[in-house]
């Protein structure tokens, strides 16, 4: 989907279109919203970073993952807004149930993308697959108001590149033959799985784009990245991948977590502490609940000041997903870690997941404890 977030809300308040605007920063983030009244982000204090951003904020240099102050120096004139991901999940269900009715075969690969096997599909081989990828944009929008950009490959690999080469609302239908040219010049980032830390090793070393990297020798890329990392590199500078669309994936865990604005201290800030606490095992429970699992193992995660990160869980003797349960278990993770430093993270996490049902829980499940939770 098409900076899927920031989308959403211009369905919401359609007079921002065409404006910068930025998606994150938590509830302070805006003002009124529903009389006019947006903050801009050379207004916004605190913490926290970009959720997502517009197109028009994209040309400004502001990408998701990027801390809202920096933001705000690219992009000082964007419009806040925080993000409301109960709306985003709507139309994520929305656009999904469109797909289906067309294509048999879909992988589901988070709120806003999907891979799909179009051999499956009726048509779907038509003119290399573009007039199904048309008639999907078509229906896709006709059901939600929100565009979409599609890559048709013969992978999943190509199919991902292909997809973000035609933004927004595109269809880029990529053949084995189109590599050279479309692929090889493309910076070794547009591969999935390339990020950050392994390109700028690629960069030290002279290999600047795809096209480089295809020219190394295998062996010589196993050498410098390990053996199996050094090949997978090798192969998908060629594009090759020959993972199938997998069209049920059971998920291992659930959790939410939050960036608070500024570090809280466990004892001063105990009752905003408590708020977040309760909000994220409640989330948790209805994520469970929503998609029809249960969980044994429910725990907490914790970055403090000095940005340590520390764990805590506990393995139960049932599967719950019981927002009772879960804060009661949760809340005794709490009291296992150390809280002396000031927190600048706070996450609930259920995992050891299996179908609701498939287990029965216990008649008296763990009572919610009414003492401070922090």
């Amino acid at each position: 989907m098409d900076a899927f977030y920031a989308s959403v809300e211009l369905l919401r308040y359609p007079q921002l279109r065409g404006l910068p605007l930025v998606i994150g920063g938590g509830r302070q983030a805006t003002a009124d919203p529903e009389h006019g009244r947006f903050m801009q982000l050379r207004d916004y204090v605190g913490r926290g970073v970009v959720t997502t951003a517009s197109y028009a904020a994209r040309q400004f240099g502001v990408h998701s993952a990027m801390a809202l102050m920096k933001a705000a120096q690219l992009c000082p004139q964007a419009l806040l807004l925080p993000a409301d991901f109960e709306q985003y999940r709507r139309f994520s269900r929305l656009f999904k149930q469109v797909i289906v009715g067309l294509v048999p075969l879909i992988e589901d690969r988070g709120i806003d993308e999907v891979y799909l096997d179009f051999t499956t599909a009726a048509g779907g081989q038509l003119q290399g697959g573009r007039l199904l990828a048309e008639k999907l944009q078509s229906a896709i929008q006709e059901a939600t108001g929100l565009t979409c950009s599609i890559g048709v490959a013969p992978n999943k690999l190509l199919a991902k590149i292909a997809s973000e080469l035609r933004k927004p609302a595109g269809i880029c239908v990529l053949y084995a033959t189109d590599l050279a040219e479309q692929i090889w010049p493309l910076s070794c980032r547009k591969i999935h799985g390339i990020g950050p830390k392994v390109d700028a090793r690629l960069q030290q070393l002279g290999i600047h784009d795809i096209g480089a990297l295809a020219r190394c020798e295998r062996e010589w890329l196993m050498q410098q990245f390990g053996r199996r990392h050094g090949a997978w590199m090798h192969d998908a500078a060629w594009g090759r991948d020959d993972r199938p669309v997998i069209a049920e994936s059971e998920p291992v865990s659930m959790s939410r977590e939050t960036t608070f604005e500024r570090d809280l201290h466990a004892i001063r800030d105990r009752s905003q502490l408590r708020a977040v606490f309760v909000e994220l095992c409640d989330g948790v429970a209805q994520d469970l609940q929503r998609r029809g699992y249960a969980g044994r193992t429910i725990g907490v995660k914790l970055r403090f000041d000095n940005f340590v990160r520390q764990t805590r869980d506990q393995t139960i003797d049932f599967c719950t997903s019981d927002a009772a349960v879960i804060r009661a278990i949760a809340a005794r993770c709490l009291r296992r870690a150390s809280l002396e430093r000031r927190l600048r993270l706070l996450g609930v996490k259920v995992s050891g997941l299996t179908r609701a049902g498939a287990h029965a829980r216990p008649a008296a499940a763990p009572a919610v404890p009414e003492l401070p939770l922090f």
